[in-house]
């Protein structure tokens, strides 16, 4: 007979979690979408609420399901979430929640705070006019909340089930002798998640500007050198340091960057046509 005990109050924590970050996303979404919705709404001829509730429903299966299925192959090749776990057990994390923390906010702020001097120096002077001016950039506190998003539910799809199931079908292939994958699945893994990651942000880009090579690899580099950190973490120090790692790196993102885009814009605006 087959022994399987599946995690259900990991499980119930994490999608738990996941739901609330998903409305802390909302605020965010409803201003940076506004006049998507509005069309929606025109065309569906349905309320507001029921586009969100919609919306809110099909997150909420897709996260069931990145959860459900993650844990399970997580643990399979020795990965989770060992403080979360540890509670759970009623074991002493203190010791493991202090040791994750250096690491965290390294690979957190480090690659964002560089990544986002590229994105104002290389980037941003070649932006497409649509996406320098015509993108809104939300009040603060709806920026801080969606940071909540990216730490936890962004995560959960793309380290817990994308890494773990990379990481688990390259281990039928490249795996160290105990059977468990070798440390280059594991940064396979981690790129392969990373790069989906990445590409993932395309349809917001897509629906202002034309695709073109600089705006994909913007979308690859700036998503996927964070997306291999957070992988990193996951893999050594367990699924809450990627959490915290990629919560770090959004609000150097999030806080900072649209910050100074904000500032860009203005200075932009204040221009006269004799200055231009």
């Amino acid at each position: 007979m087959l022994n399987f005990s599946f995690p259900w109050v990991e499980f119930a924590v994490l999608t738990g979690a996941a739901f609330v970050s998903v409305a802390c996303l909302t605020p965010y979404l409803l201003e940076l979408n506004s006049q998507a919705f509005k069309q929606a709404q025109e065309r569906l001829r349905r309320p507001l609420w029921v586009l969100l509730l919609l919306q809110w429903l099909q997150s909420a299966v897709l996260l069931v399901v990145a959860v459900g299925l993650g844990l399970p192959l997580a643990h399979r090749i020795g990965l989770g979430a060992p403080l979360l776990e540890g509670l759970l057990a009623g074991k002493a994390v203190t010791a493991q929640a202090q040791a994750l923390v250096g690491p965290a906010l390294l690979l957190g702020l480090g690659p964002a705070a560089l990544l986002l001097v590229l994105e104002m120096l290389v980037f941003w002077p070649r932006l497409p006019e649509a996406i320098r001016t015509a993108l809104p950039i939300p009040a603060l506190w709806k920026r801080f909340l969606t940071c909540f998003y990216g730490g936890i539910a962004e995560e959960l799809l793309c380290r817990l089930f994308l890494l773990s199931l990379f990481a688990w079908l390259l281990g039928f292939v490249w795996h160290l002798p105990g059977g468990e994958p070798a440390p280059g699945a594991f940064w396979l893994a981690a790129v392969l998640a990373a790069v989906l990651f990445g590409l993932g942000h395309l349809p917001t880009t897509a629906a202002l500007a034309r695709l073109t090579p600089l705006l994909i690899g913007r979308a690859i580099l700036l998503n996927g050198v964070v997306g291999v950190a957070f992988g990193y973490l996951f893999w050594r120090y367990g699924l809450e340091a990627a959490m915290l790692g990629h919560f770090c790196a959004d609000l150097v993102f999030h806080i900072l960057g649209d910050s100074i885009a904000k500032m860009l814009r203005s200075a932009q605006a204040a221009e006269t046509p004799a200055d231009r």
